[in-house]
């Protein structure tokens, strides 16, 4: 995937988006959780922590992504990324199997060497309907390559076909996989993850599976379209599901390329949903530090404002054209389209 036209289409977008603005994607979290470009390091506020639904685990509202992380020129640039993270109050760190062929989780490894238990570590199975001793395989991959004898937290990635939700709870599927790991002590919570259509994570939730994580796409164009924001948070929350936010600025930061919102109603705007933490590509310290910046100085939209920007951005919102993920296969991951047998990236028009 390094080399795709996928990977240079979403740096782009991201480049575009940091010209545009003062931020990147940032953290999630509303008033309801909380009640219950140099490259110098920029003195930044305290990051919220919020708990991650009933797992009694507690995380920083700001997650650094784990594919961005694999697009760092260099391990030791990884690695500085994530020592400065850590030291800034970012705990959650995001990962998947599929990033970067294994480069992002082995990256990952190295830069958590001594600070493991610093931070709450996740990573996603890529088994696209494959067998739970695929998932297992996998599993054990990931824990090699991150260095580590456990992870905090394990989803099922990329849940974007229709039928994912019938191969994954098939007898013998990858459900199974994740209790069996959760038994053994591999890993602590478990979830899944998805970003094309909000009846696909319903009907992932319809089998009553003890979900302790969902992530999904959550931005301020959302509630127009396909609205995860209004189909499956709502369920989430009352079921006690952490919800993971992602894509906050359209996916490769095109709400902000394009000049739907500015980046700090884009990013407000997603940092006051009822989520846990916002996940964030931050592929060089000055996207991290501008980031770091937002997080430390957040203060929650009114829902007044929230509604106000929904409307502001309606128009451009109504068809999907900057959530390319949810209308496209151009965000959809190789490992999957390889199972479900579409072409790969390289032959797919973006």
């Amino acid at each position: 995937m390094g080399d795709s036209k996928y990977e240079f289409n979403r740096r782009s977008f991201l480049k575009g988006a940091a010209q545009v603005g003062a931020g990147s994607l940032v953290p999630g979290s509303v008033k309801a959780m909380a009640q219950e470009s140099n490259l110098e390091k920029k003195s930044v506020g305290t990051i919220p922590k919020r708990l991650l639904g009933k797992t009694g685990i507690e995380v920083s509202a700001l997650g650094l992504g784990g594919y961005h992380l694999g697009s760092a020129k260099t391990q030791k640039e990884a690695m500085e990324l994530v020592a400065r993270a850590i030291d800034a109050g970012i705990t959650f760190f995001d990962n998947a199997w599929d990033y970067h062929d294994g480069q992002s989780e082995e990256y990952m490894g190295q830069a958590l060497k001594g600070k493991r238990d610093q931070v709450v570590l996740m990573t996603k199975c890529c088994t696209h309907g494959r067998s739970k001793e695929v998932a297992m395989r996998m599993l054990e991959q990931s824990l090699r390559r991150l260095q580590t004898d456990h992870l905090d937290v394990w989803q099922i990635h990329e849940v974007v076909y229709e039928n994912d939700p019938d191969l994954i709870f098939a007898s013998g599927g990858a459900a199974e996989a994740l209790l069996m790991a959760k038994q053994q002590g591999k890993v602590r919570a478990i979830g899944f993850t998805g970003h094309k259509h909000p009846r696909i994570h319903l009907k992932m939730l319809s089998h009553d599976f003890p979900f302790d994580t969902v992530q999904m796409p959550l931005n301020c164009l959302d509630a127009t379209f396909r609205s995860f924001e209004l189909q499956v948070l709502p369920e989430l929350q009352k079921r006690g599901i952490a919800p993971l936010g992602m894509k906050s600025m359209g996916g490769s930061g095109e709400i902000v390329s394009n000049g739907v919102a500015k980046p700090e109603e884009a990013l407000r705007y997603a940092m006051s949903l009822p989520v846990a933490t916002t996940i964030s590509g931050m592929e060089s310290m000055e996207v991290l530090e501008q980031n770091l910046e937002i997080a430390g100085n957040f203060q929650p939209m009114s829902s007044h404002e929230m509604q106000a920007l929904r409307d502001k951005v309606k128009y451009w919102a109504a068809d999907g054209r900057y959530e390319r993920f949810k209308t496209t296969k151009m965000y959809d991951g190789a490992e999957g389209r390889k199972q479900h047998e579409y072409p790969p990236d390289t032959e797919l028009p973006a």
